[in-house]
């Protein structure tokens, strides 16, 4: 009896051991289950979130392209248009003069400022004229002296005439007393000469300027030993009032350029690169005798009055030659034009306000117009400012517009 219970109790022992191992490894495993669940729902979230976070930003772009992109736009014009050729051109002095002296002696005046304006015949310079003077007055002496011995050689001449006639005297006497007094005679006009020379020499210790120009800056000054002739001048003057414009064009216009010339003045304009003034207005008045053989180009020079006195001789200057003048051309800002895989092409504006993209031909620019042939016509509006968020069909907001002749900026 007491074996029977100790084997039952036995049994319920490990049925009990049993249970809690089944129950423990029940209990281990469920977590296990709940977290793969979790994290298949959590991918499953992240997969939808990213969904929704790409059909948000598809809808975002979507919206982005229904909404009007801000442009600045200009209308094409019908005017008016030079032909021009432009150029780089050079100013020129027409007469460029260096001072020298003809005399040698110390300068004693200066009478004129650096870069002062002069007139022909104003007074530059005086040197030391004490020597000069004095050589002068011996010249003058000497032709006194010259003069007063030919009137007496004169007088005797004229007595032995009277006397060889009545045989007072031998003829070999009368002929000597001529003879000196024509000797006298040269003598007295090499003194007159030498009193020229040095009233000439005298008159060279003022110097006066030969041109209208503008003098450049002090060589030499107040004190200064000069000589004749030195290497070095005095000072350069330079005429500003007209002066030239010296410029090249390649060959290929020499043709056109000769015939329009033959036909009447070609006009031509001067512009500063750093000025956006006025241009200066000059005329074509040469055509070099031959062509550059290294640059195959020919030189041109222009003549500017230059009242205002903007052009400086050696400055660097933007020019343009115009040969004749368009009628009608379809003008837009060059601004507008813009370079694509099929070429030139500008965006048109709709009357809807949606943008078409036009293929165009340009024939030409000018100070920031396009000549366009191909592609626009009078009246279209082309934008000019915004280009590189557009595509046809998109709709613009126009900020502001302007005529070709402007920037549209």
């Amino acid at each position: 009896m007491r074996r029977s219970l100790w084997i039952v109790a036995l049994l319920v022992v490990l049925a009990g051991f049993v249970g809690f191992q089944q129950y423990s490894s029940w209990s281990l495993a469920k977590p296990q289950v709940s977290d793969a669940t979790s994290q298949n729902n959590s991918r499953e979230g992240d997969r939808k979130s990213g969904a929704e976070s790409k059909a948000g930003n598809r809808g975002g772009r979507a919206g982005g392209n229904r909404e009007a992109v801000p442009v600045l736009v200009a209308t094409a014009v019908q005017k008016s248009m030079p032909i021009k050729i432009l150029a780089v051109g050079n100013v020129e002095s027409i007469s460029t003069v260096s001072i020298k002296s003809q005399v040698t002696g110390v300068i004693t005046k200066v009478h004129f400022k650096e870069g002062q304006n002069v007139k022909k015949g104003d007074l530059l310079y005086t040197i030391d004229p004490r020597p000069l003077e004095t050589a002068l007055k011996q010249a003058e002496a000497a032709l006194a002296r010259d003069t007063a011995q030919l009137q007496n050689a004169r007088e005797q001449a004229r007595r032995y005439a009277e006397l060889v006639e009545k045989q007072y005297v031998s003829r070999e006497q009368y002929d000597q007393i001529r003879t000196n007094a024509d000797a006298l005679e040269s003598v007295v006009i090499a003194d007159k000469a030498a009193v020229e020379n040095a009233r000439v020499q005298l008159s060279y210790c003022y110097i006066y300027s030969p041109i209208d120009g503008q003098v450049g800056t002090y060589l030499l000054t107040e004190g200064n030993l000069i000589r004749t002739n030195d290497a070095n001048p005095l000072i350069v003057i330079n005429q500003v009032t007209p002066i030239y414009v010296t410029f090249s064009v390649p060959e290929q216009h020499l043709t056109e350029i000769k015939k329009r010339m033959a036909a009447g003045n070609l006009h031509v304009d001067a512009k500063f690169q750093s000025d956006e003034g006025r241009a200066e207005q000059g005329t074509l008045v040469f055509i070099d005798n031959a062509v550059d053989r290294s640059t195959g180009t020919i030189k041109l020079k222009a003549e500017f009055s230059n009242r205002d006195r903007r052009l400086t001789p050696g400055q660097y200057i933007n020019v343009g030659l115009t040969l004749t003048t368009e009628l009608d051309a379809v003008v837009v800002p060059a601004d507008a034009i813009q370079v694509g895989t099929d070429g030139q092409q500008v965006f048109v504006v709709q009357p809807d306000k949606r943008v078409e993209m036009r293929s165009v031909i340009v024939a030409r620019t000018n100070n920031g117009e396009a000549v366009v042939t191909k592609g626009v016509n009078p009246g279209d509006q082309v934008v000019t400012d915004g280009q590189f968020l557009l595509s046809p069909g998109a709709r613009v907001e126009i900020k502001n517009s302007a005529g070709a002749s402007g920037s549209g900026r």
